[in-house]
Formats: structure tokens, sequence, C-alpha cells
């Protein structure tokens, strides 16, 4: 009897040895990349969790797997794994396990955009490690809320909970923590536009970074690394390796950085972690460039950002990801196309700084125009036959701005321009921005005036005027387009030619209003060129790509002063906008259409027509961080009172319209902002050529009700007589600074154009 036993107690000794080397082995192959991977470790942990009854091991393992498909953007099937885990942790009486099973709830409702959501799991964590004393977790979740609140653009509260955490992170001692908080506080800070409080906080960020660097983090990585080796944890190990590269870089012992960072590679190879192959191969780009080697720098940079574009391409994810995805690997592309210019390679740089340019807008429309993957894979398929004379390509390195102009397909000139002096790598960026806030807060329409605009207030003076700013950073307001003017167009204004300017711009630059640029002399730019922006050389091929009968030739949809009665945002009932009526029905004369106005210019009949017209022309308030636009709500007897979903037309309902328009225009204040990260502008504008828009003309801050009326007329009649729609701004630019009440900036340069330069043929529609 005994005997016969003993096969079972052998297989439940195996089991038990089992489950840690499966648990262990998840978590190495728990990175980007490797998630399926981990995902099949994290089951059979599972298994064997439930085979020997071990409910605690069981919760957990639910929880891995969250967090592996949350990882892979699959947030829907990770709830359901966390919402299992918060069971059992709640059936064992796991308090450790119930809180962090609310922080990952958090956190996956984060990344389904459900923020309320997300911040009732995160206020759950916070009140558990309250209760049970958990000071750590109790600044984590104040960290998670403030992340939530950001997300949502609510800064003022996002740096409430950011100050805890910090507090929290000062008592317990966690530096890296209070690292995290400064860093975060620095964000939240340049989210308002104070940007000389964003530095200071920055800069801690960086000095505490630095300190740990110099001070502890070698000796933790080095533990670290024992610690892997002893368990046989190659991947930890691997990491491990890494850590320390990136300490000795902070260093500069760069030769030390290298040893550890080529060990790193090996290793993440050797256990298939595609993420931390990637990362090392930058990393060993980056130490090998600090040396001077640019041509050995240069291979590690290219094989980087192939593994990257591997990873990219194999994950099917939502768009959102793919944005915040390519965010998060900058260095390498960057690495790349510098690398490219140090061996004096012109042309394969743009092309290097293309490939990262607005890729998940390209999968957008690449989806949209059904035209395969030919051109997503890669930036080096682009022609630059199609890219228009005299287009100037921006990308920033440091406190470097690069111009590639293409003046032919033949003939690209380069040209690199040292701002200023500037201690930090973002200063630069941080710069850009600060310009454009003057410029944006000189020339909003004002409260006293009608303006498009919800009542989301434009930049205040004092804002401006408090933010104290040293002397040799930034300048006065009054000189903020001529230093932009400076800047961007000094430098190659003997390059350019014609009368057409294109920019390609890169991050804060797609902000800047190039049609009011001045010169010395007073000349605007928009007195010598017209106009147009595009959010990369690629998108601008897809369109020309396009099947011909896939835009529509007939058809308008003009949309104005839609009734905002019922509506109440953000505690304020919106005004009318007479000056917006006018405008359409002025346009409807031209084309003899009848527009919709009042309570016929609902949202379900505007997204109802989105998708059978040529032209789009939409006049109504929007939103100041995004350029979505109010509607006239979809009300109902049974729904009296309308939320926003009833009413705001948001970027993911422009996706989703079936656009296949050859010019929108959205005659709203703001449209043409948004979020500025790596992808470029995430506003309706973007939204509006994903969705198959050829081009859109946007605006930049809060419009002047009757002044754009005058705008839209003489704009409509230059498009009348045949004029391409760049002609068409530009003659709308000119005649309106030739009226004296409409000549100051703020009547004329909000409007920007961005995408294919189309004209309309107004008998067909």
């Amino acid at each position: 009897m005994a005997e016969s036993n003993l096969p079972t107690a052998k297989e439940e000794l195996e089991v038990k040895h089992e489950r840690p080397s499966y648990s262990n082995l998840s978590i190495a192959y728990n990175s980007l990349g490797q998630f399926k991977r981990a995902i099949r470790y994290h089951q059979r942990h599972l298994e064997i969790a439930k085979e020997v009854g071990d409910k605690a091991g069981e919760g957990i393992s639910y929880g891995n797997l969250g967090n592996a498909y949350g990882s892979l953007g699959q947030f829907k099937t990770a709830i359901e794994y966390h919402q299992r885990h918060l069971e059992i942790a709640k059936e064992v009486e796991d308090k450790a396990g119930e809180a962090r099973s609310y922080s990952n709830l958090g956190n996956a409702y984060q990344g389904l955009g459900q923020f309320k959501t997300a911040i009732g799991y995160h206020q759950r964590h916070l009140e558990i490690a309250k209760e049970v004393d958990d000071k750590a977790g109790e600044g984590i979740s104040y960290g998670n809320l403030g992340n939530a609140y950001q997300l949502l653009r609510q800064f003022k509260t996002a740096i409430g909970y950011y100050q805890r955490h910090l507090e929290i992170a000062k008592e317990v001692g966690d530096k890296a923590g209070e690292g995290r908080s400064y860093g975060n506080l620095g964000k939240a800070y340049k989210g308002l536009g104070q940007f000389k409080t964003a530095i200071g906080y920055h800069q801690r960020h960086l000095e505490i970074v630095k300190d740990l660097e110099d001070k502890t983090a070698i000796g933790y990585h080095q533990r670290h690394l024992e610690i892997a080796k002893e368990v046989g944890d190659k991947a930890g190990e691997g990491i491990s390796y890494g850590n320390l590269g990136n300490a000795y870089q902070g260093l500069g012992q760069f030769k030390t950085a290298i040893d550890c960072h080529e060990r790193h590679l090996e290793i993440a190879k050797e256990v298939g972690d595609k993420t931390g192959e990637a990362c090392s191969l930058c990393s060993l780009g980056i130490s090998l460039e600090c040396l001077g080697n640019v041509l050995k720098a240069f291979v590690c940079f290219q094989s980087s950002v192939e593994v990257y574009d591997d990873i990219r391409a194999s994950l099917q994810l939502n768009d959102q990801w793919k944005i915040c995805y390519r965010n998060q690997h900058q260095a390498a592309y960057k690495g790349l196309w510098r690398t490219n210019l140090k061996q004096s390679n012109v042309v394969k740089a743009l092309l290097a700084t293309e490939k990262g340019r607005a890729q998940s807008l390209r999968d957008l429309m690449n989806k949209r125009y059904q035209l395969g993957d030919s051109l997503t894979n890669s930036a080096s398929c682009v022609s630059l036959s199609c890219v228009p004379s005299s287009t100037v390509f921006i990308a920033t390195n440091g406190p470097f701005v690069y111009f590639w102009v293409l003046l032919s397909n033949d003939n690209i000139q380069m040209r690199k321009v040292h701002v200023n002096d500037f201690k930090y790598e973002d200063d630069l960026e941080i710069y850009i921005e600060h310009l454009n806030k003057i410029t944006l807060e000189e020339n909003s329409a004002r409260a006293t005036v009608t303006c498009e605009n919800p009542s989301l207030d434009s930049p205040k003076r004092e804002e401006v005027a408090n933010d104290v700013i040293p002397i040799n950073v930034w300048y006065s307001k009054s000189r903020a387009l001529q230093k932009l003017y400076d800047i961007i167009v000094t430098p190659i204004a003997d390059l350019i030619e014609g009368k057409e300017l294109t920019f390609v711009p890169e991050g804060p630059f797609c902000l800047v209003p190039y049609a009011a640029l001045e010169d010395s002399k007073s000349t605007y730019l928009s007195d010598s060129f017209r106009i147009r922006v595009l959010p990369s050389l690629t998108t601008l091929q897809l369109i020309h790509d396009c099947p011909a009968q896939f835009h529509m030739t007939t058809g308008a949809l003009l949309v104005g002063d839609p009734c905002f009665k019922d509506i109440i945002y953000q505690g304020r009932r919106l005004m009318q906008l007479p000056g917006a009526r006018n405008e359409v029905e002025m346009i409807g004369r031209i084309l003899n259409i009848a527009p919709l106005t009042g309570e016929m210019a609902t949202k379900d009949e505007v997204l109802k027509r989105l998708s059978s017209v040529a032209l789009v022309h939409i006049a109504a308030h929007s939103k100041m961080e995004t350029g979505e636009v109010f509607l006239a709500p979809n009300t109902t007897r049974e729904n009296p009172k309308p939320q926003e979903k009833d009413y705001l037309m948001t970027m993911k309902d422009v996706e989703e319209s079936g656009l296949r328009a050859r010019l929108v225009v959205l005659s709203c204040s703001h449209t043409a902002r948004g979020e500025v990260m790596a992808e470029g502008v995430v506003g309706i504008a973007r939204a509006l050529l994903g969705a198959g828009a050829r081009s859109v003309v946007v605006t930049l801050w809060a419009i002047d009700d009757e002044g754009t009326v005058q705008f839209m007329s003489f704009f409509y009649d230059a498009l009348a007589k045949g004029k391409r729609t760049s002609e068409a701004l530009n003659h709308a630019m000119k005649c309106m600074r030739e009226i004296k009440v409409f000549k100051e900036v703020k009547y004329w340069a909000p409007f920007v154009l961005i995408g294919d330069d189309v004209s309309l043929d107004f008998k067909d529609i």
C-alpha cells in the first residue's frame, strides 16, 4: 500500500517544486513582445495551484494573467482575471492581494479610457492601504489617482494627489517614489501651462535620479544581479545588467556600461525577451555614440528600431495603446536618424526620422484606404516625388532643431540650429510651448467677445505674467512671433522657393501659427507663401495612393449654431452663436444647400450624414483640449437631461463615421489642438484624417464669431472660383488684413490646413 502511494507523493513533491519554476518563467517572459509566452506559464501555474488546492496561489496567478493581458492591451480580459483575483483575495482574507487587485483593476479601466471607474478602484486601494497602515501602498494609490486625473486633464486635482504621494515617499524614505512624484508634478504643471514651475520639478526629479544612480543604484543593481544568478532567474539577471549599464552610463563610464548592456543583450536573446533586446540595443547605441563610435552605434539603433517595429506589428492593439507605446520608445528612433546624420547620410536620416513619425495615424489611414502593409512597414518605401516643393521637415534633439528642406526628389538640404544653451534636454520643447502659449493667450477671443469656444477659457494673462521666467531664456510677448520666425524660418529662408510652403513638424512645432510668423520688417510668412501642414510624408502618400473613387465628389454637410439650450457643461450654459448660423447660411447660398442649424443639428443627424458628402463645414463650440465638437443633443422624452455622449462629437465618433470627405472645415475654436506626443497632436484633426478625410481646415485658438463669418466669405468665394484650399486660405488671410477691424493676427492666423491641398467643383456639389 505504501509502495503504491509513493509515485503520488513524488508527483506532489515535483508539483510543489514546479510551481515556483513556472512562476519565475512567467515573470521572465512577462515583457513586451513575450506576453503570450508569459501567459502560458501563468496558466500552467494556475493549473498547478488549483491542483494542489492553493487558493492564494490561484489568486496570484489570476492577477498575473490580468497584468499580462493588460500589457497586451486586452483590458477587458485583464479585468476578468483581476476580478477573479479580487474574489479569491476576499475569500482567503488576503488584504494585500485585495488591495493589489483594486489597484490593477484601476489601471486596467484606465487603459480602457474609463477614468471615473478607474478612480473608484484606486480610491478603494487607498482605503485598504490606510486600513492596514501600508504607507507605501497609500503612496502608490495617491500616485495612481494623480495619473487618472491627469489623463482627465484635471491637472489641479492631479497635483493634489501627487503632492500627497511626495509627502509619503519622503516619510517612508522612498527616494525613487519621491523622484517619480517630482516628475509627475512637472508633467501636471506643464499641462497647466506653468512651465517655469514644471522645469523646477523636472530638475528636482533629475537630481534625485542622478543621486540614486551615483550613490545607491549600482549597489542595489549588483545585489539584484547576485540574487538573480543565485535563484537561476535569467531574465532578472539580464534586467540587472541593463540597470547597471544605465547607471554606469549616467556616471559617464561608458565602457563599463557597454559591457553590462552587451551581457543584457545576450541574456535577452537567450530567454526571448524582445523588449529587453530592443532596450539593450538602444542603450548600447547611446554609449557607443558617446564614445564616438558612430558606425557601431548606428547598427545598434537600427537593430533596436527593427525589434520595436516587430513587436508593434505583432500586437493587434487599439489606437490609444499604439500612441502610448510609440511615446515610450523615442530614444532608438532619435538615435537612428542622429547617427545617420553624423555619417553625412542626409536622405537616410530623413527617412529614419519619417519612420517614427505619426505611426498610429499611418495605421488608421492604411486600414481605412485598404492599401495593405507595404507602406506601414517601412518609411523607406515613401516616394519623395509626391512631396510638394519647399517642404520643411522638422525634428528636435536636445537644444537643436534640424530642418530638412525638400526642394525636389533629388535635392534635399539640411540645416541644424542651436536654439539656446539649455541645461536640460526638455527645455527646448518647453520654450517652444511657451512661445505658443503667449501667441494663444494674446490672440484668443476674450470672454467679452462672442466666440466659438464653450466657456473653456484660454490661458489668463495673469498666468503668463506671474510665471517668473529667467531673462536669458524667455522673450516678451510682443516678440513671440518674431522669435518663432527666427528659430524656424531664418535658418532656411535662403532655401525656400516658389509660393508654396509645407511643414512636417514635430512636438510643440505642430502648434505653431506658421501663417503669422513675422520677420524683423513686420512681414508675415503668409504674405509670401500659402502654407499647409502634414503629420508625416507617408500620410500624404497614403492619401495620394488611395483608390480614386474613395473620396466623395458630390454633396455637402453644413452645420452651424446647434441648439445648446439643454447643455450644461462644466457648470456653465453654452451660449448660442448667431455668427455661426450666418456663416453656414452664407455658404449654403453659395452651394444652394440648406444647412443644419439649431435643434436640427443633432449629433445623430450629423454622424448619419458624414459619410455621404465631399464637403463638411461645422461652425460650433468645441473642447479646448481636444477640439471635439459640441452639437445639439439627442434628447428624448426618456432622456430630457442630455449627457456628454448625447451632444459631444468625439474623436472615436469621427473614427467610426465612415468619412469620405475631400475637405472638412471645423470653424470652431481649438480644433487644431490636442495632446502633443511622439505620434503628433492627438486631437480631432488627427481623428478626421484617420477616418478618411483628404484634407482638414482647423483652428489653433478661440476664434471671433463676427470675424470668422467675414473670413469664411473670402475663403468660400475663392474655393468657388476653383482655387485650391491653400490658395483660398491664403487669399482670405490677405483680404482680412486689408480690413482695419480684422487686420490683427487673432482674426486670420488660427486657420490651418492639414493634409492634401484639394480643390472642389461647386457645380458637382
